[in-house]
């Protein structure tokens, strides 16, 4: 198995780690964080912050970043940039136990978590989460850098900008747009556009 660097030692890393694992492809070499720590998360490593990417990108190829998105995806952002800066490999993650359809694409960097449901003809960009049990129905657009919570459900034909955010629990209405960098708060339906940098609750 080839290894990979986990960016982020929080919560969100905690799933990563288990996708990973069950999903048998990649072996995980360690975690970085914003400060270095002896402890370990479920027996890996933090070892080193993002200052020492370039040091260990002579060791291992492979990243992800496992950072959690909620308000903003600055943070993802400005990790994943670093990540492509060293010249990591940002691999698709895919969860054995989600459905991703063979005529769905997914870009680089994006992690398809347990449970998840990715039917025919959606496009997922780059780094995204599509996090536990949410449903993207058949050709819905993703942009870069979204995260999709856990128990979401995106219709068909939904077009979800760059940077957005889509609580948990929440429906979007079929052919529905949100803009960039918006947010829909957890278990709300929204059935009417969304613009740019606008929080729906």
């Amino acid at each position: 198995m080839k290894k990979i660097i986990l960016i982020g030692a929080g919560g969100h890393a905690r799933s990563c780690i288990d996708v990973i694992e069950q999903s048998k492809k990649y072996k995980i070499f360690g975690l970085i964080d914003n400060k270095k720590s002896k402890s370990k998360i479920f027996g890996y490593s933090i070892v080193g912050t993002d200052k020492e990417l370039k040091k260990i990108s002579r060791k291992v190829s492979n990243a992800i970043v496992c950072i959690g998105q909620i308000k903003t995806a600055k943070t993802r952002i400005k990790l994943y940039e670093k990540a492509l800066k060293y010249n990591f490999k940002l691999p698709v993650i895919i969860s054995p136990y989600s459905y991703v359809s063979p005529h769905a694409k997914i870009d680089e960097g994006s992690i398809i978590m347990h449970g998840a449901v990715v039917n025919a003809g959606v496009v997922i960009g780059r780094n995204c989460i599509i996090n536990s049990n949410s449903n993207i129905e058949h050709d819905v657009n993703i942009g870069d850098h979204c995260h999709v919570a856990p128990g979401a459900v995106l219709n068909g034909s939904v077009k979800l900008e760059s940077g957005g955010f889509v609580g948990s629990g929440s429906i979007i209405r079929e052919k529905i747009k949100i803009g960039i960098n918006s947010v829909v708060g957890a278990n709300t339906f929204l059935n009417k556009d969304l613009k740019s940098n606008k929080i729906f609750k």
